[in-house]
């Protein structure tokens, strides 16, 4: 903002000139009013003193009312030689006939006895009027006065002759004119002390205006810590005294409203929803971090840009449509690389007026309830579907059964076997289930003690070499070939890690089930256990058929099943492998595989490790 203004655009400048303005005009009207008046009585003035008295008048009526005209004239002459006071003017007495019987003029004696030709005299004599008149002689600039005032004869009331006058007007205008020069002078010496004086008075006037001024355009800037000195009482006293006021009432404002920002931007900083508000066009004003993590977008990919475009909804929703009803969409911004839905709810802005100057929409992650809703009715889709198989097999058989089959001793006994293996098959799945309910609720207690994790590894797989070598049954339905063998590859290094030995020994058997369930007669399964890092790992390699890639980031969820068919007929339920890893992880540790479909698959178990002096284990010992 460009404070600088030029002198003459100033109010400084336009106070005084407009008080010079008005002196000025006030004295030229003064002035030609009183010109105008000096010369009207100046000039009334010399009129009546050109006159002829009225008794020189009478006199040269009564001359020229006597029958010697020659001793008439030389009287009349006498008269108006000793009556004229200027030799400048010039009168004239001229007769009825319009001769002319006298002058005043020495040097113009000529004319007496010589007619007139003047009308101005022939209308007194004709018609008795008075002639005042002034005329301008444009050759020699000069202005005149002339009358002509008839002669009447007072007895019978007759007109004799008349009287011409012709006097020059210019000693009065040269004192006129000398009188308006020295108005005017007067009045430019008024005019210059009243400049100097408007122009101290406006510098008084606009001193404090100026501060004021410069006060606005502080706090424009935010600079609120000037003051306006107060010069009196007046307006402009009161007017410093409410700028003063105003900037602290705006400073107090200011501070108010940043400290509200700053909690807006704190509150909106730490949300863990995102916010995102437009302006009445949809054009987004303001956006948190979170809602730039959601949208995985930059500042400026996403402020000033239509909020259907960045929400990415633009062909299903219309603006037009959020503000008529402004409701909850699901908006749903998974990848390849994160799977994201996010929960939009949208609110007008709105005045008390009842413009709409925009939206406020609140997104809100609901990736894991999406999930959760999901799992949940898989759950029960699929724990539906295994109970009612074994209970379909139970019943069947159970029918079959009670409608005499119990009676033939070849069949009841596989009948009665089924319906046994079936009901194991549900009690295992109920147990599972319980496993997990319990785990998640967090009522699965864990009793951790510091185990030789080399003495109990070992001790699993000599149970599964001892099964094998008896072609055991491990599961119904499921008996274990003599021709599987197991290779270890132990550590020389013995490791003791706290965990809790039967829930260890759970997710062993559930691994070892698995490789000897889907490797191939005459298989080779390759254990192996190892420190690294602080950390003890634990693997278990098949040579079985192998995980699909696909499949490989869901093993571990509850009821997936690569091989549905497969899985059913040998009597799994999916819930294995997930209650492994819920295991693992509440011990502090982490399960995943590899595997190449066809080729086996490798399971590994790492879990924490803090070495142990041999000298400290035997002094605990």
């Amino acid at each position: 903002m460009n404070s600088h203004i030029k002198f003459f655009h100033s109010i400084h400048f336009k106070i005084a000139l407009v008080f010079a303005l008005i002196l000025l005009i006030s004295l030229e009207v003064v002035g030609a009013v009183f010109v105008s008046q000096l010369e009207k009585k100046n000039v009334a003035q010399y009129e009546r003193q050109v006159q002829l008295p009225t008794y020189v008048e009478r006199s040269i009526t009564t001359q020229l009312g006597r029958s010697d005209q020659k001793k008439a004239n030389r009287k009349i002459h006498m008269l108006l030689s000793d009556t004229s006071n200027n030799s400048s003017n010039q009168v004239q007495v001229i007769d009825t006939k319009g001769t002319i019987r006298g002058t005043n003029q020495i040097d113009n004696k000529s004319i007496v006895g010589q007619k007139t030709t003047d009308h101005d005299v022939k209308d007194a004599l004709y018609h008795g009027k008075n002639v005042n008149k002034t005329t301008y002689n444009s050759q020699n600039a000069t202005r005149y006065y002339t009358a002509v005032v008839p002669l009447i004869r007072s007895q019978n009331n007759n007109t004799v002759g008349a009287v011409y006058i012709r006097a020059s007007l210019n000693p009065v205008y040269k004192t006129i004119d000398s009188i308006t020069f020295i108005y005017l002078l007067a009045a430019l010496i008024t005019i210059l002390i009243g400049l100097l004086v408007a122009i101290v008075i406006s510098r008084a006037i606009t001193r404090p205006i100026d501060e004021m001024k410069k006060q606005t355009i502080q706090i424009a800037h935010g600079d609120y810590s000037g003051h306006v000195h107060v010069y009196g009482k007046d307006e402009l006293g009161q007017l410093a005294e409410a700028v003063n006021n105003l900037s602290v009432k705006v400073r107090e404002s200011q501070e108010s409203t940043e400290s509200e920002r700053r909690q807006l931007d704190s509150v909106l900083t730490h949300m863990n929803d995102g916010v995102l508000a437009t302006d009445r066009w949809g054009r987004v004003t303001i956006s948190n971090s979170k809602a730039l993590d959601f949208l995985n977008l930059q500042s400026e990919n996403v402020i000033g840009h239509p909020i259907l475009q960045v929400l990415g909804v633009a062909k299903k929703y219309s603006l037009r449509r959020l503000f008529e009803h402004p409701h909850e969409i699901q908006v749903d911004l998974s990848n390849h690389d994160r799977e994201l839905i996010l929960h939009a709810h949208f609110s007008l802005v709105q005045r008390n007026s009842g413009f709409i100057s925009g939206l406020v929409c609140v997104l809100h992650d609901v990736t894991e309830q999406e999930k959760i809703d999901e799992d949940r009715k898989r759950f029960v889709s699929n724990v539906s579907h295994e109970l009612r198989t074994p209970l379909t097999s139970v019943h069947a058989y159970l029918e079959t059964l009670i409608a005499g089959a119990w009676k033939d001793k070849d069949v009841a006994p596989h009948f009665l076997q089924v319906a046994q293996d079936e009901t194991d098959r549900m009690i295992r799945m109920v147990r599972n289930l319980l496993t997990l309910s319990r785990m998640d609720s967090g009522r699965q207690k864990m009793n951790p003690e510091l185990t030789n994790l080399n003495e109990l590894f070992n001790h699993i797989l000599k149970h599964y070499k001892l099964m094998i070598k008896n072609g055991d049954q491990i599961e119904p339905n499921l008996k274990v070939n003599n021709n599987y063998h197991i290779v270890e590859n132990f550590t020389s290094r013995t490791l003791w890690v706290e965990l809790d030995p039967d829930r260890f020994t759970q997710v062993i058997d559930n691994i070892m089930n698995n490789a000897l369930k889907y490797s191939p007669s005459g298989g080779t399964i390759t254990c192996s256990l190892y420190d690294s890092n602080n950390r003890v790992m634990l693997s278990i390699a098949d040579q079985g058929i192998g995980i699909p890639r696909d499949a490989q980031d869901h093993i571990f969820d509850r009821f997936y099943r690569v091989d549905k068919s497969r899985t059913r007929a040998s009597g799994g339920t999916g819930l294995g492998l997930s209650i492994c890893k819920d295991i693992v992880e509440a011990l502090g540790g982490s399960i995943w595989v590899e595997s190449t479909e066809g080729h086996g698959s490798t399971f590994y178990i790492s879990l924490p490790y803090e070495p142990m002096k041999e000298n400290l284990w035997d002094a605990r010992n």
